[in-house]
C-alpha cells in the first residue's frame, strides 16, 4: 500500500530507557532541546504571579513523591487521578507520581459524580487530587469508588480569595466558614510538599532498558459516542510528542535568524486548554516546556480574563481551539487589548473552517497561524502547520517527523494524492491500546503499528494532511457524503450567527438531511425572541445564505432551530451525540403532531 511518509526522519531514537521526568526534568541537553537562560521560569501561576524554575519544579516534585510513599505506599503501576481545573501543581502531581512508578489520569472537572466514578472504577484509581471548588462532586465519586474519604483524597490550594467565586465554583459568603472547615479535613499538596522536606528518599525511581514503555497516562476519549475508553499512553509516546514538536519548529536549530525562530528567551506560552485532555497535557504544558516557552497556568477560560492574561504576562505563543478563535474575532472586547506580542498560534482538537482562521489571521497579522491534527490515540500529534512557509489553506499541516499516513478507502484499498478515505497512521507516538478492551483495541490499533483514526481526510500532492470529518459524523443525503464541519464553517462566517452545530435527521426520501442548531449574536437573538415573524425572516436569510453557496444536497433541508448556546466538550469539539437527542425530541414531536392531525 502507498503511504505517505514524513520528510523529516530524526537521527535521534525515540529513547525507552526513560520516563518523562526523567527525560524533561533531568536530560538537560538533547540536540532538539534549546539552552535556557538560567533562571527562566517554567510555570506561571496566572492568577498569582508565582513562578516556578527548574530547580524549584524538581525540589517539589522530589518531596511530593516522598510523601505519597510514606502515606499511601504507591507501587510501579498503581493509578492516581487528578480531578482539578488546571493548576500550578498540576505538572508536580504529574511527575511526583512517574517517579513513583504510578500511572496518572486526568478527569474532566466539568464531570458529575456518576462520570467521575465511571473513571475511577474503569482505571481503579487509588490515590485522588481535586480542587476545593470540585470537592463535593469528588467526595461522592469517591465514596461509591470505594475510595477511602478522606485520607486518600488531596487537594491542590484554593485560588485567591478575590477569585474565588468566579463562575460559582466556591461557596457563599454565608456557607463558607462551614466550607472551610470540611476543607480542613483534607491534605493539601503544599502540606504533603512540607511533609516530604523532612523525609529521606523513601523511593527506588523505576529506571530500566525499556521504562518507556510502560504506561504513563490513562488519557480518556471525549466520550461523544459511547462510553469513554481510556487510553494507554506510554512515557515514550509522551518523550516522542516532545522530540516531534521541537523538530517541526526548528527550535534549536542553528543558524536561524532571531524573527525565524520559534522560541525566544522569555517566550511564554498560555495554558488555558485542560491538563487532562491530551491537548493541553502533550503539545502545552509537555512540548512547550522541552521545546522552550514557560508555561503560564491558567484554570479554566474567561474571555475577558483570557485577554487580560496575554498582556499581563506578555505572552507569544497560543495553543487553542476553534470555539475561542470564533469567540476572539466575532467579539467587540479584543479590539480593546494590545495582541500584538503573539506570535505563534495553532488551532487543533476540533475542524475549523479556513475562512475563519483568515478571518483570525486578519486580527493577528503578525502571528503565524495554521492548524493541527490529532487525537487521544496518538498522544494528541499527527501533523503541524509549518511555521517558516506560508499557510495552506485548509490544511492540518504536514506529518510531524516519523510518522506515516495511510488513507484506506471504504472497498479497504489505499488512496492517491487527493482521494478521501479514512486515516491511519504510524508512527512513535501512537499510543499502547486501550485499558481493559481487547475489543477496541483490536479494532482501532492494527498489525504493524498502524492507528485507524476514524477521520477521514486526503493527502494533497504538496504533502499536507486535509481533514475533512469524522466518518460517523458524516451526513448522508440521497448517497452524497455531507461534511457537518463544512456547513458550521460557512454559517460562521454570516454576521447575524455566533455559533453553529450541524447533524443529520432521518428523511424518508433521502435518508438524512442537515439540521442547523444556530446560537445568533446577541443583540440578534432578541430580536428573534420578541418577535416570531422576525425569527423566521432571519431563519430564511440564513438558509439563503447556505443555499446560495452550497451544493444543492447540502441546503439545509432539516431546518434550522435557534439555541443559546452549541454544546461542546472542554476541548472545542462539538456534542453531536447532545444534537442528535434535541433534533430527535424535535421531529419526533412534529411527527406526533402530524399523526394526530390525521386523526381528526
Amino acid at each position: 500500500m502507498p503511504d505517505f511518509h514524513s520528510s523529516i526522519t530524526l537521527p535521534y531514537a525515540y529513547p525507552r530507557n526513560f520516563t518523562v521526568p526523567q527525560f524533561l526534568l533531568d536530560e538537560a541537553s538533547h540536540p532538539l532541546r534549546p539552552t535556557r537562560l538560567p533562571g527562566s521560569q517554567w510555570l506561571i501561576d496566572d492568577l498569582t504571579g508565582r513562578a516556578y524554575g527548574l530547580p524549584e519544579i524538581r525540589e517539589r516534585v522530589a518531596r511530593l513523591a516522598r510523601a505519597v510513599k510514606a502515606r499511601w505506599g504507591l507501587d510501579a503501576g498503581d493509578v492516581v487521578c487528578i480531578y482539578s481545573q488546571n493548576h500550578i501543581d498540576y505538572p508536580i502531581v504529574i511527575w511526583a507520581m512517574h517517579r513513583l512508578g504510578c500511572t496518572v489520569t486526568g478527569a474532566n472537572p466539568a464531570y458529575m459524580a456518576g462520570e467521575l466514578e465511571y473513571q475511577l472504577k474503569e482505571t481503579s484509581a487509588k490515590l485522588l487530587f481535586t480542587s476545593p471548588s470540585s470537592l463535593p462532586v469528588a467526595l461522592e465519586a469517591a465514596s461509591a469508588s470505594n475510595l477511602f474519604v478522606p485520607s486518600n483524597v488531596v487537594l491542590f490550594s484554593p485560588p485567591p480569595p478575590e477569585t474565588s467565586s468566579e463562575g460559582g465554583c466556591f461557596p457563599s459568603v454565608s456557607s463558607m466558614e462551614s466550607f472551610k472547615t470540611t476543607l480542613g479535613n483534607f491534605l493539601t499538596v503544599q502540606q504533603l510538599v512540607t511533609e516530604g522536606w523532612m523525609l529521606d528518599n523513601n523511593y527506588v525511581e523505576p529506571r530500566s532498558p525499556t521504562v518507556g514503555d510502560t504506561v504513563a497516562f490513562l488519557g480518556f476519549s471525549s466520550g461523544t459516542t459511547g462510553l469513554p475508553k481510556a487510553t494507554e499512553i506510554s512515557h515514550r509516546n509522551m518523550i516522542a510528542v516532545m522530540l516531534q514538536m521541537s523538530a517541526s519548529f526548528k527550535a534549536n536549530q542553528p543558524g536561524l535568524e532571531l524573527e525565524e525562530r520559534w522560541v525566544r528567551p522569555g517566550d511564554r506560552g498560555l495554558a488555558v486548554l485542560p491538563f487532562y485532555h491530551i491537548y493541553g497535557l502533550a503539545a502545552i504544558l509537555h512540548a512547550f516546556l522541552f521545546a522552550g516557552p514557560g508555561v503560564v497556568v491558567s484554570p479554566q477560560f474567561h474571555l475577558q480574563q483570557f485577554l487580560e492574561t496575554i498582556v499581563k504576562h506578555r505572552v507569544t505563543h497560543l495553543p487553542l481551539v476553534p470555539p475561542i478563535i470564533v469567540l476572539l474575532t466575532k467579539s467587540a472586547l479584543t479590539k480593546n487589548y494590545d495582541l500584538s506580542g503573539i506570535r505563534w498560534v495553532v488551532s487543533g482538537a476540533a475542524p475549523i473552517s479556513e475562512p475563519v482562521l483568515q478571518e483570525f489571521r486578519a486580527l493577528l497579522p503578525q502571528a503565524r497561524i495554521g492548524a493541527a491534527y490529532g487525537l487521544t490515540e496518538t498522544s494528541t500529534l499527527v501533523s503541524l502547520f509549518d511555521m517558516h512557509k506560508p499557510p495552506v489553506p485548509g490544511s492540518s499541516g504536514v506529518s510531524v517527523p516519523d510518522t506515516a499516513i495511510r488513507i484506506v478507502k471504504p472497498d479497504g484499498h489505499s488512496a492517491k494524492c487527493g482521494e478521501p478515505g479514512e486515516i491511519w497512521v504510524k508512527g512513535p507516538q501512537v499510543a499502547l491500546g486501550y485499558l481493559n478492551n481487547k475489543k477496541a483495541t483490536e479494532e482501532t490499533f492494527l498489525p504493524g503499528g498502524w492507528l485507524r483514526t476514524g477521520d477521514e481526510g486526503y493527502v494533497g500532492t504538496d504533502g499536507n494532511l486535509y481533514v475533512v470529518d469524522r466518518l460517523k459524523e458524516l451526513i448522508k443525503v440521497s448517497g452524497f457524503q455531507v461534511a457537518p464541519a463544512e456547513l458550521e464553517g460557512h454559517l460562521l462566517l454570516h454576521p447575524y450567527v455566533q455559533d453553529a452545530g450541524v447533524v443529520g435527521i432521518e428523511d424518508d426520501y433521502k435518508g438524512e438531511v442537515p439540521l442547523a442548531f444556530v446560537a445568533l449574536k446577541e443583540h440578534v437573538a432578541r430580536q428573534a425572541a420578541l418577535n416570531a415573524h422576525e425569527a423566521a425572516k432571519i431563519k430564511q436569510e440564513l438558509s439563503k445564505w447556505v443555499s446560495d453557496n452550497r451544493v444543492h444536497y447540502k441546503r439545509l433541508q432539516g431546518g434550522i432551530q435557534f439555541v443559546e448556546t452549541v454544546p461542546k466538550n472542554p476541548s472545542g469539539k462539538i456534542l453531536r451525540r447532545v444534537l442528535r437527542d434535541q433534533a430527535k425530541e424535535i421531529t419526533g414531536g412534529d411527527q406526533r403532531n402530524r399523526e394526530r392531525r390525521a386523526k381528526l
